[in-house]
């Protein structure tokens, strides 16, 4: 039996790959927009690689345009608080330590269970790091986590971009095929 965030892993990873069976379940509660949006990926679909590792990042994304590592966070609750668990915390400042030393944008997808339309929200660690190219434009797009005064991560699904927002900003390309 599969460990209970690997079924959203695997639905993100099937979205990103412009899977048309995945994307086709997902456009049923999805309005028009969103829908349309998700069908980018069958025509300009990304690499998905899942990784595997404690403290590790669960997916990565390859395109000839954008790429990134992703740790995937599902709930039934719309906040997501990291200090509840230490190791949350220790995560994202991992992966915002490491994205920093590559210069690559590093991307929470906070899956909500149980919703009706785009259930996926992006975010972005806050970090100073300097990001350099499409990265540099797509981290000044994505909103960041709060941060408490204590210095930990909260994650509120209504402050993310829809993933389909995402998607849909990223096919906006300057790219012309000869």
């Amino acid at each position: 039996m599969a460990a209970p965030g690997d079924t959203y892993e695997r639905e993100l990873k099937y979205l990103l790959s412009g899977d048309s069976k995945v994307i086709s379940k997902m456009i049923k509660t999805c309005d028009t927009n969103e829908a349309e949006s998700y069908n980018l990926m069958l025509r300009d679909p990304f690499m998905v690689v899942r990784a595997a590792g404690s403290l590790g990042v669960d997916l990565v994304a390859l395109r000839w345009d954008f790429s990134f590592p992703i740790e995937v966070k599902s709930s039934a609750d719309d906040t997501m608080h990291f200090s509840k668990n230490p190791r949350l915390g220790e995560q994202a400042d991992k992966m915002r330590d490491e994205c920093a030393q590559s210069h690559v944008i590093p991307i929470y997808a906070y899956r909500l269970k149980s919703y009706r339309g785009d259930p996926w929200r992006i975010f972005t660690i806050p970090s100073e790091s300097k990001l350099r190219g499409r990265s540099a434009l797509l981290r000044r797009r994505i909103p960041e986590f709060e941060v408490t005064g204590n210095g930990n991560f909260i994650m509120r699904w209504e402050n993310g971009m829809k993933l389909s927002d995402l998607l849909s900003y990223m096919n906006m390309s300057d790219f012309n095929e000869e």
